[in-house]
Order: C-alpha cells, then sequence, then structure tokens
C-alpha cells in the first residue's frame, strides 16, 4: 500500500456505486475511499459500506462535500442528478469522473483517448456499452476509415438495475454519439436488448461497421491489440467472434463476464464500467500526487 493516496468519494450507493466501492477498497494503488453517500438510510450499498468500516451517509451530496479532503468523487447516480451534481462538484473544486451518461465533460476510454482529457474537471466513462465496443470501432479506425457502426449491446434483464432503466434513451444516444467522437466513425446507432432468459446471460455486443477498405490482416491485428489492452483493466473482457468480412463490412462480437466483487458474473455490464472508472481514477489520482511531488 502505497504511503500517500488522494482521497475519494462515491455519489450513489447502487448496483454501480457498491461494485465500485469493492474495486477500490481492493486494487486500487493511489485512492483512498474516504466516504459513499445516497438519500437513503435503508441503502444496502450504505450498510455494505458500515460493515467494510467506510464512512456513509444518507445525507446525498451535500455530506460528501462537506469532508473537504475529497479530491475526486464518482457519481454513480443518474444523467439528471449528474447534471446538477456537476455544477455542485465544480465550484468545490472536487474533479468528477460521472458514470451516468449526462455528458457534461467529454467523453473518456482508458485505452482510447484518457491522455487527451486527465486534465479536464469533469470527466464522462460513456455507458457500459461504449466501454465495450467504442475501442473496437476506435482499433479499425486506425486502420481505415469507419463510414458506419453499429452496436447492439445484449445484457440480463437482471443486471439492468433502475438506473439503468431510466437512462435507456440516454444510453442509446451516448453511445452513438461515442462511436463517432472517440471511435472516430462517421456515424454511429447504438441498440440496447435487455435479455430475460433464465440463467442469465453475460453481457454480449455485436459491432456492425462499414469501412472505406478492407485491409483484413491490419484490422484483424488491430482489434486483438485492442482487446488485449482492455482486458488489462476487464479480465472477463473476450473477444468472442473476430472480425468477419463481407464487402465493406466487418462484424465482430465481445463478450464481457464480470469479475464478481458484489455482483453477478453475468453484470459485465456493470462491471466493465466499473473497471473503467478505477482505471481512470488511479490515472488522474497518480497525475495528482506526482504534481504534488
Amino acid at each position: 500500500m502505497s504511503q500517500k493516496r488522494i482521497n475519494v468519494g462515491i455519489i450513489g450507493p447502487g448496483n454501480i456505486g457498491t461494485d465500485l466501492m469493492y474495486k477500490i477498497v481492493r486494487y486500487s494503488k493511489y485512492m483512498n475511499l474516504k466516504i459513499i453517500v445516497g438519500i437513503y438510510a435503508t441503502s444496502e450499498g450504505l450498510k455494505i459500506a458500515s460493515k467494510l468500516g467506510i464512512a456513509n451517509s444518507s445525507g446525498g451530496i451535500d455530506a460528501l462535500l462537506s469532508d473537504k479532503s475529497i479530491r475526486i468523487a464518482f457519481d454513480c447516480t443518474t444523467a439528471s442528478a449528474h447534471f446538477k451534481n456537476a455544477e455542485l462538484l465544480k465550484e468545490a473544486g472536487i474533479k468528477a469522473i460521472d458514470l451516468t451518461p449526462a455528458a457534461v465533460g467529454p467523453y473518456v476510454c482508458p485505452v482510447v483517448n484518457m491522455g487527451e482529457h486527465i486534465d479536464v474537471p469533469n470527466i464522462n466513462l460513456m455507458t457500459c456499452g461504449a466501454q465495450a465496443t467504442v475501442p473496437i470501432v476506435a482499433a479499425i479506425s486506425s486502420v481505415t476509415g469507419v463510414t458506419y457502426a453499429e452496436i447492439v449491446a445484449t445484457i440480463a434483464s437482471k443486471s439492468a438495475g433502475p438506473g439503468t432503466r431510466q437512462n435507456i434513451d440516454e444510453f442509446t444516444q451516448t453511445t452513438a454519439r461515442t462511436l463517432e467522437i472517440v471511435g472516430k466513425a462517421e456515424k454511429g446507432k447504438a441498440i440496447i436488448i435487455l435479455n430475460p432468459a433464465e440463467p442469465p446471460i453475460l453481457m454480449r455486443n455485436t459491432i456492425y461497421t462499414a469501412v472505406k477498405e478492407q485491409k483484413k490482416d491490419e484490422i484483424i491485428a488491430a482489434v486483438n491489440k485492442m482487446a488485449k489492452k482492455v482486458q488489462q483493466y476487464v479480465p472477463g473482457y473476450r473477444l468472442r467472434v473476430p472480425p468477419i468480412f463481407d464487402d465493406d463490412k466487418v462484424t465482430t462480437m465481445i463478450e464481457v463476464e464480470g469479475a464478481g466483487e458484489y455482483l453477478p458474473k453475468y453484470s459485465g455490464n456493470l462491471d466493465i464500467e466499473t473497471s473503467a472508472a478505477l482505471a481512470v481514477g488511479d490515472l488522474v489520482a497518480r497525475k495528482m500526487l506526482e504534481k504534488e511531488g
């Protein structure tokens, strides 16, 4: 354990916030989780925090803001809530890492464009579907122009909590935009399917792209390389179907199995988002520590 760490807090003790809590406590190299806050005293996430010895409060964001040692806040609430929280965090000088589709700050994927946005006050981690698929589209775009990218994210219905369901519209809109802005596709589209099958399925993402040039060997190499990069912080990320070529179309399928920290392993859709949050948070915290000498 390093001698000095950056104090951080989590807003929203739901499925995503609680899973992130476990990840920070167990794996972070540069962050110290100081507090997790919500708005319901009966929240299961707050109860777990108490068992882990982590300060917690049902006083909402005000409880987090009252701790002046907090340098980074992870917002695991909803898009509508983050619009309000973002202003309060900015005023307090706390860096926001946003796990909602609000997109107040720039879209960030750890393996694609983290270096471009590490110093901004508000980082948006896109959506779970984007974290799974944008790296592949970006890999293909690095080889040849992508005129169109469409992704179909299929997740277990059981892994979609109230927050996910409230954000369905924002999910599809934000994911489509990230395919264009971060993945560099000229046009993007996203579809999400909640599958009620029993036993619950793992998260699967089908990625369709239309490319300007069929550089097969280079595309395959780029996709494989990118998948290995994502696996460094999401071990359950797998290239289930390697690139399939048909005229100007390239089709790929990704599967994501969760780490099982707090959520079931079929909740890969949530795991990839919290894994990205841990990776980005540690990068930000490390840079803060380096600046302090």
